[in-house]
């Protein structure tokens, strides 16, 4: 009897066993369910939304190019404003609008950001994860920690604005040193046949100059400008509204002719050579990579370096 018991004693064994190494193996190393997933989600301003995390494929309907390449995720398709812009570099990629969903479909994009006032939201959806933001709703530095979220790279994104912010600030202090703590600056732009002062909040380096080098205003500049972020204006009055400097963003697509008038040539800031030309592309918005060479080139404008 012992010798028949015996074989199945040790069977019993190594099936024990088995189911203990089993046991541990599991405990050491999750199911595969349980890995990291390959989708985040993504709280929006209308609600959660299911993204990739790490998309390789994205196409941006508006604004926002800038955010996207400087936290160097691929983008397959722009908007045309920020295609034209000639600081993002975006030579092969595809050049599309809300409306050309057939071209959006031949990219095969993994997430689409856009602007909440974009159209076909729901053909977009049916296409790929559809993220939009609404213009202003968020300050400037916010909206790039928003989108660093959004890529799954917020600690890349903060890493970027406390850089930034406190380069900005430093700088900020040479110049009021160099040129007076009362010393003003304006910001304008022609466009479409019109020119336009800004407030501290509506791109063309103003949330350089305004929050963070705390540079000052002209006053009829902040009663104007501040609510709506700009305030057109004829170039009659232009010299009530411009600063003891002048940042004159410059768009040579429309009718620069206002700088050849006398009315122009005789603001103070012109006469004393303290007005800076910059190209309106370049300066039009707010994003890490323009906003680096926006701040290099106040740097370089107001104390030489």
């Amino acid at each position: 009897m012992k010798n028949r018991l015996l074989p199945f004693l040790l069977l019993l064994v190594i099936l024990l066993s088995a189911c203990g190494n089993n046991d541990t193996e599991n405990a050491t190393n999750p199911p595969e369910e349980n890995s990291k997933s390959d989708t985040i989600t993504y709280q929006s301003e209308n609600g959660p939304v299911e993204v990739p995390a790490n998309p390789k494929r994205v196409i941006v309907l508006g604004m926002y190019a800038g955010n996207v390449t400087a936290l160097d995720v691929p983008i397959v398709g722009v908007d045309p404003w920020s295609k034209m812009n000639p600081r993002y570099k975006l030579e092969g990629i595809e050049e599309v609008t809300d409306e050309s969903l057939e071209k959006i479909i031949e990219l095969e994009p993994d997430l689409i950001i856009g602007l909440s006032t974009t159209k076909n939201i729901d053909k977009l959806k049916q296409i790929a994860p559809v993220v939009t933001f609404t213009y202003g709703q968020l300050d400037y530095l916010t909206q790039h920690l928003e989108i660093g979220k959004l890529l799954n790279k917020e600690a890349e994104a903060k890493a970027w604005i406390d850089d930034f912010k406190q380069r900005a600030q430093q700088a900020g202090e040479e110049i009021k040193a160099k040129i007076g703590e009362d010393a003003t600056v304006s910001v304008i732009e022609n466009f479409n046949k019109e020119l336009y002062v800004f407030g501290d909040n509506f791109g063309r380096g103003t949330e350089i100059l305004y929050q963070e080098m705390k540079l000052k205003m002209p006053e009829k500049v902040k009663e104007t400008a501040q609510g709506n972020g700009y305030y057109s204006l004829s170039i009659e009055v232009l010299p009530e509204y411009a600063g003891d400097y002048l940042i004159v963003s410059k768009d040579e697509d429309t009718d620069t002719s206002f700088m050849g008038s006398e009315t122009f040539k005789n603001i103070p800031a012109v006469k004393n050579n303290r007005t800076f030309v910059v190209n309106a592309k370049e300066f039009r918005y707010n994003d890490p990579i323009l906003l680096e060479y926006q701040l290099d080139f106040f740097i370089k404008s107001f104390l030489g370096k």
